[in-house]
């Protein structure tokens, strides 16, 4: 949880106008209703490993050795229902895999967990699968192409597409 804002705190005169382009987002923030069932589903499905836990209402998960990618809490919603469609909030969370053969294995994760697919695409940029995890966040798991096989209209701008993507190609890099 956060610490209190000093009441007289002002942005400089002048603050940048964008981010760095070094920018990226550190982690995501979930609540959840059960932590044990989410925290099985990250790391057993997703394949983030559990970092730490923080008494019985929050863990963090990541990759490799960050400190988390993931944290998931029940301090605001132990037992409590998914959020109601056609409400506000988080779309989804996108965990980008370095490669088609790790995005596959993931996805046969997926498929062992008894997960319902929800989608998944070649946005011409990446190559995506959609699903939900218990608590009905939605979770994109996806690889990228590298930026010069992106696709480029005629002046030379990003055209992404909505393709089909070939899920038993995609399990098969897994193997």
């Amino acid at each position: 949880m956060a610490n209190p804002i000093p009441s007289d705190l002002s942005p400089p005169p002048a603050p940048p106008s964008r981010a760095p382009a070094a920018t990226r987002v550190g982690h995501v923030h979930l609540k959840v209703s059960d932590l044990d069932r989410a925290v099985a589903f990250y790391r057993d499905v997703i394949g983030l490993d559990l970092v730490q836990r923080y008494g019985r209402g929050a863990a963090f998960l990541s990759a490799g050795s960050y400190h988390h990618h993931l944290g998931l809490n029940t301090w605001e919603s132990l037992g409590g229902p998914p959020p109601a469609p056609g409400t506000t909030g988080l779309y989804h969370t996108a965990f980008l895999f370095p490669d088609r053969a790790s995005l596959g294995a993931c996805l046969a994760r997926a498929l062992a967990a008894g997960v319902a697919l929800d989608g998944a695409a070649d946005h011409g940029v990446s190559e995506a699968v959609y699903f939900r995890d218990p608590d009905g966040n939605g979770v994109e798991i996806y690889r990228d192409r590298a930026q010069a096989e992106w696709p480029r209209d005629g002046g030379g701008a990003l055209a992404m597409s909505n393709a089909p993507l070939d899920l038993r190609a995609l399990l098969a890099e897994a193997a």
